[in-house]
Parts: structure tokens; sequence; C-alpha cells
């Protein structure tokens, strides 16, 4: 996977998740008018880069199989992080999500080496390890939509690997889902409350980090395995925590380095190792 695009994305991603914490956790935002502010800003972004380069007219790219999986994990996500903590939630999305990714791969073939094996489990155990010590009993309807998440994202990545036209493809799948994002901005205005702060949050998660954000990881997952997929995005959590670190002001610790060094290290080791053999 390229290297940069790669770590371009996962840095969208981390983006993502300290902009629903600001947004949710505190209430700046209720789950509907964040998810609906996210899609909208998103397509709107997506749709000016389209128009700029001329394309707007000639047809709507992407799928609505793969719109379906967006707006799944965002609504998903949305409703279940008001109601669980931040460390299960992840645990939940991301173990979905590689569940989802890898036993897709499996299914078509893919099989990974023993050091490949060994490196996504390194990262997982790393991962488990990095949100142990705040593990709680989770909601069972806010887990269900997690997993939902999960699933629903995993699927989106999966269609993504091969995807030849990722900006026209993102943005065609955002559009789609705008007019979800429509009604939902419609009922958040009389079932929620708003603040400028959460707002902010929703246009920053839409614009930049969903929008900008999913156009580089469509990019940079295209040829890798779904394997390879999957466990690279274990390294989000540690890009957030450290972003937790230096914006929030929440402390360094020797448990958070030494997590965060093992995923990383896994994630290397699965993306570098030698080439599997298909079945």
């Amino acid at each position: 996977m390229p290297l940069l695009l790669t770590t371009v994305a996962m840095v969208a991603f981390a983006a993502n998740s300290l902009l629903a914490r600001l947004a949710l956790a505190d209430g700046a935002m209720g789950p509907l008018a964040f998810t609906g502010v996210r899609l909208v800003a998103a397509a709107v972004v997506l749709s000016l880069l389209m128009a700029r380069e001329g394309r707007l007219g000639r047809g709507l790219p992407g799928s609505w199989a793969s719109a379906l999986a967006l707006a799944g994990y965002a609504v998903a996500f949305s409703l279940a992080y008001v109601r669980l903590g931040a460390a299960i939630g992840a645990l939940i999305l991301f173990a979905m999500v590689q569940i989802t990714m890898i036993s897709w791969s499996l299914m078509r073939g893919e099989r990974p080496g023993l050091i490949e094996w060994l490196g996504i489990g390194a990262a997982f155990a790393g991962f488990v390890a990095l949100v142990f010590p705040r593990l709680g009993a989770p909601d069972p309807l806010a887990a269900a939509l997690m997993t939902l998440s999960g699933l629903a994202w995993g699927i989106y990545s999966l269609r993504g690997k091969g995807e030849p036209d990722p900006i026209g493809a993102t943005a065609g799948n955002f559009l789609r889902a705008a007019p979800l994002g429509v009604a939902m901005i419609a009922a958040a205005l009389t079932l929620e409350t708003w603040t400028l702060l959460g707002l902010a949050a929703g246009l920053a998660s839409g614009a930049l980090a969903s929008g900008l954000g999913y156009v580089v990881w469509y990019r940079a997952v295209r040829g890798a395995t779904g394997a390879q997929a999957a466990v690279v995005q274990l390294t989000a959590p540690v890009i957030a925590a450290v972003g937790a670190t230096l914006l929030l002001g929440e402390p360094l610790t020797l448990h958070l380095v030494g997590s965060g060094a093992l995923i990383l290290l896994g994630v290397l080791v699965a993306v570098v190792s030698p080439k599997r053999a298909a079945a």
C-alpha cells in the first residue's frame, strides 16, 4: 500500500474519531445532526471538486451499494457512539472491520502467509491492549449498532479496492447518501440541540476527514489485499490517541507507547511480508 496515501487516510480516520468525540461525547451536537451535516458537507465539497474538473453532469460514478454501506456506517456509528464508551466502541468497530474484510478475502482465495498472520495477530493484540484498561460492559443496543457500523465500513472498504476512479466514486457515493443527510438534519432541528462547536466539528468531519479523506483511502486501498487493508486501519486509534494527547491534553503514558508500538510493528510486518499464494 502507498505509504503516504495510507498515512493521510489514517490521519483522516483518526480526525473523524476526535471530531465525533468532540461533538457527541460532550453533547455539543446530537447524532442525527452530526451525521447529517457530515454526509451533506462531504457531498458538497466533492461536488465542487467534480465541478472544478468539469465532470458534473456526465453521469454519477460510484454505486448505490457503496452509498448504502457508507450511510449505514455513518448513521450506526453516530447513534452507537452516544451510548458507548470510546474504548469499547473502538474495540467492537475495528474487530468487526477485521472480521469482515479478512473473512471476505479468504473466501475470495487470498491466503495470507504465516508472517502476515503473525503481523495481523500482533497488531490486533496491541489494539486490545490499547483499549483494555478502559473497557466496560457495553449497552446491548449500542454494541449492536457499532457492530453494524463495522460491518458496513468493511464492505465499503472492500468495494473500494477495485475502484479505478476514487474521486468520482467517493463523490457519487456521498451524493447518493446526501438526501438521507438532509432528512437527518431536518429531524435534528426539532429533536436535538446544536452548538457552534458541534456544527464546526460536523462540517470538518464531513468536508475534510470524510469527503477528502475517503478519496485518499480509495486510492490507498487500490491493489492491496483485504487483510492488508483491514489491519492497517488499526493504526487509526493510535493516531487518535496521540492526537488526543497533543490537542486535548490527555496524558501520554507508557501503556499508550507500548501498545501503539506493538500495533505499528504488527502492521509493518503484515504489510511488507512476502506475497501469499492464492488458493
